[in-house]
Protein backbone atom coordinates (compact mmCIF):
# COMPACT_ATOMS: atom_id res chain seq x y z
CA UNK A 1 0.00 0.00 0.00
CA UNK A 2 3.11 2.44 0.82
CA UNK A 3 3.97 1.88 -2.51
CA UNK A 4 0.66 3.43 -4.35
CA UNK A 5 0.71 6.29 -1.90
CA UNK A 6 4.25 6.90 -2.83
CA UNK A 7 3.06 6.63 -6.57
CA UNK A 8 0.15 8.72 -6.19
CA UNK A 9 1.75 11.39 -4.26
CA UNK A 10 4.55 11.78 -6.87
CA UNK A 11 1.86 11.85 -9.49
CA UNK A 12 -0.45 14.78 -7.67
CA UNK A 13 3.04 16.85 -7.40
CA UNK A 14 3.74 16.52 -10.90
CA UNK A 15 0.41 17.26 -12.11
CA UNK A 16 -0.43 20.23 -9.86
CA UNK A 17 3.32 21.95 -10.89
CA UNK A 18 1.70 21.41 -14.69
CA UNK A 19 -1.18 23.16 -13.92
CA UNK A 20 0.23 25.75 -11.74
CA UNK A 21 2.44 26.75 -14.52
CA UNK A 22 1.82 29.80 -17.50
CA UNK A 23 0.59 28.04 -20.89
CA UNK A 24 2.51 29.21 -23.76
CA UNK A 25 1.19 31.08 -26.57
CA UNK A 26 3.36 29.07 -29.38
CA UNK A 27 1.86 28.00 -32.30
CA UNK A 28 0.34 24.77 -32.56
CA UNK A 29 1.34 22.55 -35.84
CA UNK A 30 -0.70 22.35 -38.42
CA UNK A 31 0.50 18.45 -39.12
CA UNK A 32 -1.91 15.68 -39.14
CA UNK A 33 -0.22 12.03 -38.90
CA UNK A 34 -0.53 8.80 -38.35
CA UNK A 35 2.16 6.00 -37.53
CA UNK A 36 1.95 2.12 -36.98
CA UNK A 37 4.65 0.11 -35.53
CA UNK A 38 4.36 -4.05 -35.63
CA UNK A 39 7.48 -5.53 -33.18
CA UNK A 40 7.94 -9.67 -33.02
CA UNK A 41 10.97 -11.56 -31.85
CA UNK A 42 10.50 -14.45 -34.42
CA UNK A 43 12.80 -13.35 -36.76
CA UNK A 44 15.75 -13.94 -34.52
CA UNK A 45 14.10 -17.16 -33.60
CA UNK A 46 12.92 -16.95 -30.39
CA UNK A 47 9.54 -17.06 -28.53
CA UNK A 48 9.93 -15.61 -24.65
CA UNK A 49 10.01 -12.25 -23.15
CA UNK A 50 9.10 -9.36 -25.03
CA UNK A 51 7.45 -11.46 -27.46
CA UNK A 52 5.00 -8.85 -29.64
CA UNK A 53 4.14 -5.58 -29.74
CA UNK A 54 2.08 -3.15 -31.78
CA UNK A 55 1.20 0.88 -31.57
CA UNK A 56 -0.38 3.20 -33.36
CA UNK A 57 -0.04 7.13 -32.84
CA UNK A 58 -2.47 9.65 -34.30
CA UNK A 59 -1.07 13.78 -34.04
CA UNK A 60 -3.94 15.89 -34.68
CA UNK A 61 -4.58 19.77 -34.24
CA UNK A 62 -7.88 19.06 -32.40
CA UNK A 63 -6.39 16.92 -29.49
CA UNK A 64 -4.76 20.41 -27.92
CA UNK A 65 -8.51 20.86 -26.85
CA UNK A 66 -8.88 17.03 -25.00
CA UNK A 67 -8.77 18.21 -21.18
CA UNK A 68 -4.97 16.65 -20.50
CA UNK A 69 -3.85 19.48 -22.06
CA UNK A 70 -3.72 21.38 -18.96
CA UNK A 71 -1.67 18.75 -17.11
CA UNK A 72 1.00 18.28 -19.73
CA UNK A 73 4.34 20.12 -18.94
CA UNK A 74 4.37 24.09 -20.53
CA UNK A 75 5.83 24.64 -24.05
CA UNK A 76 9.05 25.45 -24.80
CA UNK A 77 9.59 29.14 -25.43
CA UNK A 78 9.56 29.77 -29.07
CA UNK A 79 8.43 26.33 -30.10
CA UNK A 80 5.77 24.27 -32.12
CA UNK A 81 3.53 22.26 -30.79
CA UNK A 82 2.09 18.58 -31.31
CA UNK A 83 -0.65 16.96 -29.52
CA UNK A 84 -1.25 13.43 -29.85
CA UNK A 85 -2.69 9.91 -28.95
CA UNK A 86 -0.46 6.47 -28.62
CA UNK A 87 -1.72 3.36 -28.19
CA UNK A 88 0.11 0.17 -26.91
CA UNK A 89 0.19 -3.25 -26.95
CA UNK A 90 2.90 -5.23 -25.44
CA UNK A 91 2.84 -9.18 -24.72
CA UNK A 92 5.53 -11.15 -22.49
CA UNK A 93 5.85 -14.59 -21.97
CA UNK A 94 8.58 -16.74 -20.07
CA UNK A 95 11.34 -19.18 -21.82
CA UNK A 96 9.21 -21.79 -22.64
CA UNK A 97 5.52 -21.37 -23.68
CA UNK A 98 4.92 -25.18 -23.76
CA UNK A 99 4.17 -25.16 -20.22
CA UNK A 100 1.08 -25.66 -18.75
CA UNK A 101 2.59 -24.51 -15.03
CA UNK A 102 4.61 -21.90 -13.42
CA UNK A 103 7.99 -21.54 -14.40
CA UNK A 104 9.56 -20.16 -11.06
CA UNK A 105 12.16 -17.75 -11.82
CA UNK A 106 11.32 -17.01 -14.89
CA UNK A 107 9.24 -14.04 -16.82
CA UNK A 108 5.43 -14.23 -15.28
CA UNK A 109 3.11 -14.05 -18.14
CA UNK A 110 1.88 -10.20 -18.93
CA UNK A 111 0.45 -7.71 -21.31
CA UNK A 112 -1.12 -4.54 -21.22
CA UNK A 113 -2.79 -2.22 -23.40
CA UNK A 114 -2.66 1.66 -22.44
CA UNK A 115 -2.83 5.31 -24.28
CA UNK A 116 -0.62 8.19 -23.84
CA UNK A 117 -1.91 11.42 -24.33
CA UNK A 118 1.30 13.77 -25.12
CA UNK A 119 2.62 17.27 -26.07
CA UNK A 120 5.45 17.17 -28.04
CA UNK A 121 7.37 20.84 -28.44
CA UNK A 122 9.85 21.77 -30.37
CA UNK A 123 12.49 24.39 -30.81
CA UNK A 124 13.95 24.36 -33.74
CA UNK A 125 15.98 27.00 -33.25
CA UNK A 126 17.72 25.68 -29.91
CA UNK A 127 17.42 21.81 -31.71
CA UNK A 128 15.63 20.91 -28.26
CA UNK A 129 12.58 18.75 -27.48
CA UNK A 130 10.47 18.65 -24.45
CA UNK A 131 7.82 15.70 -24.65
CA UNK A 132 5.12 15.08 -21.84
CA UNK A 133 2.64 12.41 -21.59
CA UNK A 134 -0.42 11.08 -19.22
CA UNK A 135 -0.69 7.56 -19.47
CA UNK A 136 -4.13 5.44 -19.16
CA UNK A 137 -5.10 2.00 -19.38
CA UNK A 138 -4.98 -1.73 -18.01
CA UNK A 139 -2.40 -4.75 -17.74
CA UNK A 140 -3.63 -8.25 -17.05
CA UNK A 141 -6.21 -10.49 -19.06
CA UNK A 142 -8.69 -8.09 -20.12
CA UNK A 143 -5.85 -7.11 -22.66
CA UNK A 144 -6.30 -10.39 -24.63
CA UNK A 145 -3.18 -11.40 -24.98
CA UNK A 146 -4.11 -15.35 -24.61
CA UNK A 147 -6.22 -15.06 -27.72
CA UNK A 148 -4.20 -12.89 -30.06
CA UNK A 149 -1.27 -15.16 -29.13
CA UNK A 150 -2.68 -18.59 -29.28
CA UNK A 151 -4.62 -17.82 -32.86
CA UNK A 152 -1.68 -16.42 -34.04
CA UNK A 153 0.51 -19.47 -33.39
CA UNK A 154 -1.99 -21.46 -34.84
CA UNK A 155 -2.19 -19.92 -38.18
CA UNK A 156 1.76 -20.78 -38.02
CA UNK A 157 1.33 -23.80 -37.08
CA UNK A 158 4.03 -23.29 -34.01
CA UNK A 159 3.45 -24.45 -30.61
CA UNK A 160 0.37 -23.54 -28.53
CA UNK A 161 1.17 -20.90 -25.32
CA UNK A 162 -0.18 -22.99 -22.26
CA UNK A 163 0.50 -20.73 -19.74
CA UNK A 164 -1.22 -17.73 -20.29
CA UNK A 165 -3.93 -18.77 -17.10
CA UNK A 166 -1.34 -17.68 -14.94
CA UNK A 167 -0.48 -14.05 -16.07
CA UNK A 168 -0.36 -11.09 -14.20
CA UNK A 169 -3.73 -9.92 -13.25
CA UNK A 170 -6.02 -6.97 -14.56
CA UNK A 171 -5.04 -3.22 -12.73
CA UNK A 172 -4.66 0.20 -13.80
CA UNK A 173 -2.17 1.51 -16.07
CA UNK A 174 -1.75 5.24 -15.01
CA UNK A 175 1.38 7.38 -15.54
CA UNK A 176 3.12 10.36 -16.51
CA UNK A 177 6.69 10.50 -18.91
CA UNK A 178 8.85 13.45 -19.41
CA UNK A 179 11.67 13.11 -21.79
CA UNK A 180 14.42 16.23 -23.41
CA UNK A 181 15.72 15.75 -26.22
CA UNK A 182 18.99 18.13 -26.81
CA UNK A 183 21.22 18.31 -30.79
CA UNK A 184 24.60 18.03 -29.46
CA UNK A 185 26.40 18.01 -32.94
CA UNK A 186 25.57 18.25 -36.63
CA UNK A 187 26.81 17.54 -40.15
CA UNK A 188 25.29 19.44 -42.76
CA UNK A 189 21.95 16.93 -43.00
CA UNK A 190 23.74 13.70 -43.12
CA UNK A 191 24.69 13.46 -39.35
CA UNK A 192 23.34 14.50 -36.44
CA UNK A 193 23.60 13.41 -32.80
CA UNK A 194 21.56 13.95 -30.30
CA UNK A 195 21.17 13.46 -26.35
CA UNK A 196 18.29 12.07 -24.81
CA UNK A 197 16.69 12.38 -21.15
CA UNK A 198 13.57 10.39 -19.87
CA UNK A 199 11.61 9.43 -16.89
CA UNK A 200 8.64 7.85 -15.78
CA UNK A 201 6.47 7.39 -12.94
CA UNK A 202 3.20 5.46 -12.67
CA UNK A 203 1.98 2.19 -11.91
CA UNK A 204 3.13 0.23 -14.71
CA UNK A 205 6.56 1.97 -15.22
CA UNK A 206 9.06 3.75 -12.81
CA UNK A 207 12.62 4.79 -14.40
CA UNK A 208 15.01 7.23 -15.14
CA UNK A 209 17.47 7.15 -17.99
CA UNK A 210 19.11 8.53 -20.78
CA UNK A 211 20.97 8.05 -24.08
CA UNK A 212 22.07 9.01 -27.22
CA UNK A 213 20.64 8.71 -30.77
CA UNK A 214 23.12 8.93 -33.71
CA UNK A 215 21.83 9.56 -37.42
CA UNK A 216 23.22 9.47 -40.69
CA UNK A 217 22.63 9.76 -44.74
CA UNK A 218 19.95 11.77 -46.43
CA UNK A 219 17.70 13.13 -44.31
CA UNK A 220 15.77 16.19 -42.77
CA UNK A 221 16.69 17.66 -39.73
CA UNK A 222 15.21 16.06 -36.50
CA UNK A 223 14.41 19.17 -35.09
CA UNK A 224 12.29 20.40 -38.45
CA UNK A 225 9.57 17.82 -38.13
CA UNK A 226 8.38 14.72 -36.58
CA UNK A 227 9.92 12.70 -39.42
CA UNK A 228 7.13 13.29 -41.93
CA UNK A 229 6.85 15.97 -44.82
CA UNK A 230 3.20 17.12 -44.09
CA UNK A 231 2.05 19.60 -46.62
CA UNK A 232 1.83 22.68 -44.65
CA UNK A 233 5.59 22.37 -43.59
CA UNK A 234 7.27 21.17 -46.56
CA UNK A 235 9.44 24.11 -47.65
CA UNK A 236 12.70 23.97 -47.40
CA UNK A 237 12.95 20.00 -46.48
CA UNK A 238 13.80 16.68 -48.82
CA UNK A 239 11.24 14.89 -50.16
CA UNK A 240 12.96 12.14 -50.13
CA UNK A 241 14.97 10.82 -47.36
CA UNK A 242 17.07 7.46 -46.67
CA UNK A 243 18.91 7.19 -43.48
CA UNK A 244 20.49 4.42 -40.52
CA UNK A 245 19.90 5.76 -36.85
CA UNK A 246 21.61 3.91 -33.70
CA UNK A 247 20.32 4.53 -30.63
CA UNK A 248 21.86 3.37 -27.15
CA UNK A 249 20.10 3.96 -23.95
CA UNK A 250 20.31 2.89 -20.35
CA UNK A 251 17.86 3.43 -17.70
CA UNK A 252 17.73 3.17 -13.59
CA UNK A 253 14.27 0.85 -12.87
CA UNK A 254 12.55 1.45 -9.62
CA UNK A 255 9.38 -0.56 -10.74
CA UNK A 256 8.25 -3.34 -13.48
CA UNK A 257 4.62 -4.79 -13.49
CA UNK A 258 5.22 -6.79 -16.22
CA UNK A 259 7.57 -8.21 -13.60
CA UNK A 260 5.97 -7.54 -10.15
CA UNK A 261 2.45 -6.83 -10.49
CA UNK A 262 -0.01 -4.04 -10.63
CA UNK A 263 0.51 -1.74 -7.60
CA UNK A 264 -3.43 -2.01 -6.94
CA UNK A 265 -4.39 -6.17 -7.41
CA UNK A 266 -2.32 -7.73 -5.60
CA UNK A 267 -4.04 -10.93 -6.44
CA UNK A 268 -1.87 -12.55 -9.51
CA UNK A 269 -0.99 -15.77 -9.23
CA UNK A 270 3.13 -15.41 -9.86
CA UNK A 271 5.32 -12.54 -9.62
CA UNK A 272 9.25 -11.86 -9.62
CA UNK A 273 9.99 -10.20 -5.51
CA UNK A 274 11.79 -6.99 -5.88
CA UNK A 275 15.00 -8.59 -5.51
CA UNK A 276 15.05 -9.96 -8.55
CA UNK A 277 14.47 -7.09 -10.43
CA UNK A 278 17.78 -5.51 -12.43
CA UNK A 279 17.76 -2.14 -11.50
CA UNK A 280 19.98 -0.95 -14.95
CA UNK A 281 18.98 -2.27 -18.24
CA UNK A 282 20.60 -1.37 -21.11
CA UNK A 283 18.98 -1.31 -25.10
CA UNK A 284 20.23 -0.73 -28.23
CA UNK A 285 18.25 0.01 -31.71
CA UNK A 286 19.44 0.23 -35.36
CA UNK A 287 17.22 1.31 -37.43
CA UNK A 288 16.71 1.66 -41.67
CA UNK A 289 14.14 4.69 -42.51
CA UNK A 290 12.95 5.34 -46.14
CA UNK A 291 10.65 8.09 -46.58
CA UNK A 292 9.15 9.80 -49.75
CA UNK A 293 7.05 13.49 -48.95
CA UNK A 294 4.49 12.33 -46.06
CA UNK A 295 5.40 8.39 -46.35
CA UNK A 296 7.80 6.25 -44.39
CA UNK A 297 8.66 3.30 -43.54
CA UNK A 298 11.46 1.85 -41.32
CA UNK A 299 12.89 -1.33 -40.07
CA UNK A 300 14.57 -1.81 -36.77
CA UNK A 301 16.15 -4.29 -34.64
CA UNK A 302 16.44 -3.93 -31.23
CA UNK A 303 18.67 -5.40 -28.45
CA UNK A 304 17.71 -5.37 -24.48
CA UNK A 305 19.76 -6.59 -21.67
CA UNK A 306 18.60 -9.16 -18.84
CA UNK A 307 15.89 -7.38 -16.66
CA UNK A 308 15.68 -9.52 -14.06
CA UNK A 309 18.03 -11.98 -12.27
CA UNK A 310 19.04 -15.39 -13.69
CA UNK A 311 17.72 -13.94 -17.42
CA UNK A 312 19.02 -13.74 -20.79
CA UNK A 313 19.60 -10.91 -22.96
CA UNK A 314 16.73 -10.42 -26.21
CA UNK A 315 16.19 -9.15 -29.37
CA UNK A 316 13.37 -8.11 -31.75
CA UNK A 317 12.24 -6.78 -34.98
CA UNK A 318 10.10 -4.25 -35.24
CA UNK A 319 8.69 -2.23 -38.39
CA UNK A 320 6.71 0.61 -38.89
CA UNK A 321 5.02 3.02 -41.19
CA UNK A 322 4.28 6.81 -41.22
CA UNK A 323 1.67 8.51 -43.35
CA UNK A 324 1.00 12.80 -42.89
CA UNK A 325 -2.69 12.58 -43.77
Amino acid sequence: MHRLVLVVFLLLTLLRSSRAAAQSADSISPDQLISYTFANDAFFRTDYYFTQGMTLNVVLPAFSKLPTRKILLPALPGGAQHYGVQLFYDGFTPLRIQDDTIRRGDRPYASYIYASLYRISTSAARHRRLTSGLNLGFIGPAAGAKGFQTKVHELLDAPTPRGWDYQIRNDLVLGYEVKLEQQLMSLANVAELIGQGQASIGTLNTFAGGGLLLRLGKMNPYFRNLGLVSQPQKAGLQQFQLYATGQADARLVGYNATLQGGLLNRASPYTLPASAVKRVVAQGTASIVAAYGGLSFRTSAVWITPEFRGSRSHAWVQFGLGAAL
